[in-house]
């Protein structure tokens, strides 16, 4: 076996692991910082509509020389009103011109094609009516909302509530930074957007249930034994699912990037942007906030608790007893079998064994 398979055999089984739960003040900072940074994106430049929810019309025009500088000025002109232009990868170009009638289309479209020098029977007018786009906007927040009632409820019954909150805040958490970075890109919000933001909210719903049952299931008869503390057992938790986290959103990224950098990028499909931004970004999102935010917030959650303050109570106690009889049958202890310690000598006895359990949380008491 490889180290790298030797390494994650023993972070499944909880031999090795690193402190996430005990470090969420940490992970809770980071977190306040991106959805600061966000929050500040949204307000100041706001959410890009695309004329799906603003009504308006696409142009798009047959294959031409002009450059999108161009383009804008020769659209803000025929207009009267702010252009999106975008080069697709065939050379022809993409424009959009929100929050006009179909009175006015026809104009702009003979304008537009005595700038660009091409046929005006060869550019394509896609109209969008304004109370269409309120219809769909309207459609997409309901949408939203109805999925994140049926979540917190789905948890609450498959868990306990303590879950569906922790769970809940992940989700938003992550609705935050997706919709934030899209303001300070300044990338469209699209239909497609809305659809991409659904889907990596049920990835990271996904990611943050495989853990939670992990939870779930290592904690059973939890408060019958002295070993490890909630919080403990949350954190193997976390490490017992890590690898399967990881690789499933490696996995997921690959093609999303694809998306995003070649398809919207570099052959300038840009429609693929509008939902390729949302999934790279959501699923990034989604896989920090199941490992760092909602299992610390359950384990912080359930902490206090009165059986679980007694059981930490009771855990730490038993550690200390330990550690306390490691010390008195230590060599050179008063009494010990290492010889006597010299009169007046005020060193300190020396400790035989670790004072500590292995990393991921377990003590090295024996299992009651």
């Amino acid at each position: 076996m490889s180290r790298i398979g030797a390494f994650t055999a023993r972070l499944y089984r909880g031999e090795v692991g690193y402190d996430f739960v005990g470090k969420r003040k940490i992970w809770y900072s980071i977190s306040v910082l991106i959805a600061i940074t966000a929050i500040v994106g949204l307000a100041v430049r706001g959410i890009n509509e695309s004329i799906d929810f603003k009504g308006g019309a696409v142009f798009t025009t047959p294959k031409t020389s002009v450059s999108v500088e161009d383009a804008v000025t020769d659209a803000q002109n025929a207009s009267g009103k702010t252009a999106i232009v975008q080069k697709l990868g065939n050379g022809t170009l993409r424009i959009q011109i929100a929050e006009i009638t179909t009175k006015q289309s026809d104009p702009i479209k003979a304008e537009l094609a005595k700038d660009l020098k091409v046929d005006q029977n060869q550019i394509t007018a896609d109209l969008v009516g304004p109370s269409w786009g309120s219809t769909i906007a309207n459609k997409a927040w309901t949408g939203l909302i109805v999925f994140l009632i049926l979540v917190v409820i789905y948890l609450a019954i498959a868990f306990e509530w303590r879950m569906a909150l922790a769970a809940f805040i992940a989700l938003m958490h992550d609705i935050v930074i997706t919709v934030g970075v899209y303001a300070l890109v300044g990338f469209q919000v699209s239909p497609g957007t809305v659809i991409g933001l659904l889907t990596i909210l049920g990835y990271s719903l996904y990611d943050t249930v495989v853990v939670f049952d992990s939870l779930k299931e290592q904690s059973k008869g939890i408060t019958k034994q002295t070993r490890n503390t909630y919080s403990e057992v949350a954190n193997n938790s976390i490490n017992s699912t890590l690898v399967r986290s990881i690789n499933t959103t490696a996995v997921a990224l690959l093609p999303v990037a694809g998306l995003l950098f070649i398809g919207g990028g570099f052959l300038g499909a840009g429609d693929l942007n509008d939902i390729a931004l949302s999934l790279f970004v959501g699923l990034a999102a989604g896989a920090y906030s199941s490992i760092f935010i909602a299992t610390p917030l359950v384990a912080e959650f359930k902490e206090r608790e009165p059986q679980m303050k007694a059981l930490r109570k009771r855990v730490l106690a038993k550690r200390a007893k330990g550690e306390a009889a490691a010390d008195e049958g230590s060599p050179g202890a008063s009494g010990g079998s290492g010889g006597p310690a010299g009169a007046g000598s005020t060193a300190a006895p020396a400790v035989a064994g670790p004072r500590k359990g292995p990393r991921g949380g377990r003590s090295s008491g024996r299992r009651r």
